[in-house]
């Protein structure tokens, strides 16, 4: 009697979300204390995941995480994508241990002022950027996201407006103690004849 195959191994969940940066009039940095996972515990900017099961889009994605994080309704207009973040087997706690990740990143265009809250997700803080590597961050934002947000982002660089940057990096977390980045977009030259 032969052995049956073994059982197919299911696929790591891969999630879909965006982040968004939002800064106001003193310059500072939006960021939530989260109480909740992923990433509980840590600061992150707002953002959330995209509700597949309803086709929403990253942009409609971004916009509804603004209007439910800080209350606001925002247009197309107001927001611009500047990143995209992809993590292979990001760690996560049990039961799924690893989980696949795709990142949208946006940044209001236009400064925001209001009052930092409290709410279910956590606690809402205005940060000034300089501190950001200081604060509890997730090792990927510490190492990767946030230098890349603050060479991109035009709210940071306001010089850049007239033409703006964009940027999409690749971070391979299976091992955990030595994330691999890879910069997809820009690309140097020499990057670019070798590949």
């Amino acid at each position: 009697m032969s052995t049956p195959p073994p059982l197919p191994v299911p696929p790591t969940p891969y999630k879909i979300a965006v982040l968004v940066y939002v800064f106001n009039e003193e310059g500072k940095l939006l960021l939530l204390h989260r109480r909740k996972p992923p990433n509980k515990n840590l600061y992150s900017p707002i953002g959330g995941k995209l509700e597949q099961h309803l086709g929403e889009s990253p942009y409609a994605c971004a916009l509804r995480e603004i209007r439910e994080e800080i209350g606001m309704q925002l247009t197309l207009d107001d927001i611009r994508l500047f990143g995209i973040v992809s993590e292979r087997a990001y760690p996560s706690p049990p039961p799924i241990d690893t989980t696949h990740w795709l990142m949208f990143c946006f940044e209001v265009t236009r400064t925001l002022n209001f009052p930092a809250v409290e709410f279910d997700e956590g606690l809402l803080e205005w940060i000034d950027p300089i501190i950001v590597p200081q604060l509890s961050i997730p090792k990927t934002d510490r190492e990767i996201i946030w230098p890349l947000v603050q060479k991109h982002s035009i709210m940071l660089n306001p010089a850049t407006r007239t033409h703006p940057d964009f940027f999409s990096v690749h971070i391979d977390c299976t091992d955990n103690d030595c994330f691999v980045p890879t910069m997809e977009h820009p690309r140097k030259k020499s990057e670019d004849r070798s590949q």
